[in-house]
């Protein structure tokens, strides 16, 4: 009888410890993660980089570790929003995916950053919710002091026999069987981005003494010239750091190409095209949705020089336009985080969405 009973008092023992187990190893669903490449320093606190803004003014005070990583990335408030900083890149987007405490099936995602701003359309301060996120690193490259005469550039794709045409033969690539196979153009969910942004084109962004000077060096007529804005269009991402009217044209005509010709050339930098491509292998095998991750890159700098500067001297020179950018990023995303939270219930299964 005692054995038995003995037995009894084991099992129910063993029951709550695994019930309380359980509980203990419920996964955390964020409801938004805001995305930065980098940060200055200290997360807090100092010279702000692309987290800093955002860390600060959404109050992202509670730290949390992310297996397998052993330098803090994640940081989270009380409201459900989460801020991640990618500080060894698109391998720690990975990792918190495959963390078995996270679900993130339901969170929804602001990739953020500053970038390079196609003056032809904005100006440094500007901030663009893209509709695609555009790969500019799988191509074909002749040195343009070789190529043919008729040739804008020797940039193009592979499978293609010129600039600014698509492959004829998808096989080129050994595997591929459908020319849709080999885009450069990986789309976003439009409608979310057009909510996204008709909730920010509004927001009074900042503006910087030094930058205003400099958008002096611009033609009236050009976007270079107007103060910060709030518009859509399309992020270009490359390794290479490019610059100069050369590759801006190329930026512009690759953009086009691979949308066929619905997506502007916004913003460029290094890591945007490295970053959709790990989300939609993390779609694919079920871990995120496609449909909630959104892009919202700042101008720091113009991709290409005014009128009269040496391209060497331009190259990188991003002066005051950063803090500006980063100032800004925040401004045009806060509203559209702030609205997700606000309405959880809502957005929770229904990604919202606008014509």
């Amino acid at each position: 009888m005692k054995t038995r009973f003995l037995l009894s008092c084991l099992a129910s023992i063993a029951c709550v410890v695994g019930l309380g187990a359980s509980a203990a190893a419920a996964p955390v669903a964020p409801r938004v993660i805001i995305v930065a490449g980098w940060e200055n320093g200290a997360d807090t606190g100092d010279a702000p980089g692309e987290y800093q803004n955002w860390v600060e003014r959404a109050h992202l005070t509670r730290q949390i570790p992310v297996r397998g990583v052993k330098e803090p990335i994640l940081r989270a408030n009380d409201s459900g929003v989460y801020g991640l900083v990618l500080r060894s890149g698109a391998a720690e987007l990975m990792a918190l995916a495959l963390d078995p405490a996270f679900d993130l099936r339901k969170t929804y995602w602001i990739f953020t950053g500053i970038s390079g701003v196609n003056p032809n359309v904005a100006s440094v301060g500007s901030v663009a919710w893209a509709r695609w996120v555009v790969d500019g690193d799988a191509l074909r490259e002749l040195d343009d002091r070789s190529i043919p005469k008729d040739w804008p550039y020797g940039l193009y794709a592979i499978g293609a026999d010129r600039p600014n045409t698509l492959p004829k033969d998808p096989n080129h690539y050994g595997s591929v069987t459908d020319v849709a196979q080999l885009t450069r153009a990986y789309p976003l969910n439009q409608g979310l981005a057009r909510w996204a942004y008709a909730l920010s084109k509004d927001v009074p962004l900042a503006d910087d003494p030094g930058v205003a000077r400099r958008r002096a060096a611009w033609p009236g007529s050009s976007p270079a010239s107007k103060p910060p804005a709030v518009l859509m269009g399309e992020t270009l991402g490359a390794l290479r750091y490019w610059h100069g009217k050369a590759r801006n044209d190329w930026a512009e005509d690759w953009v086009r190409l691979w949308t066929r010709a619905r997506g502007v050339f916004v913003m460029t930098n290094e890591e945007s095209q490295t970053n959709q491509k790990t989300m939609r292998l993390l779609a694919r095998w079920g871990y995120v949705d496609p449909a909630r991750i959104m892009v919202l890159r700042s101008g720091s700098n113009p991709s290409m020089p005014p009128p009269g500067v040496p391209l060497t001297r331009s190259m990188g020179d991003e002066g005051p336009g950063q803090n500006l950018a980063f100032d800004n990023n925040e401004r045009a995303g806060a509203p559209v985080v702030a609205e997700l939270v606000r309405h959880w219930d809502r957005y929770r299964d229904h990604v919202p969405t606008a014509p």
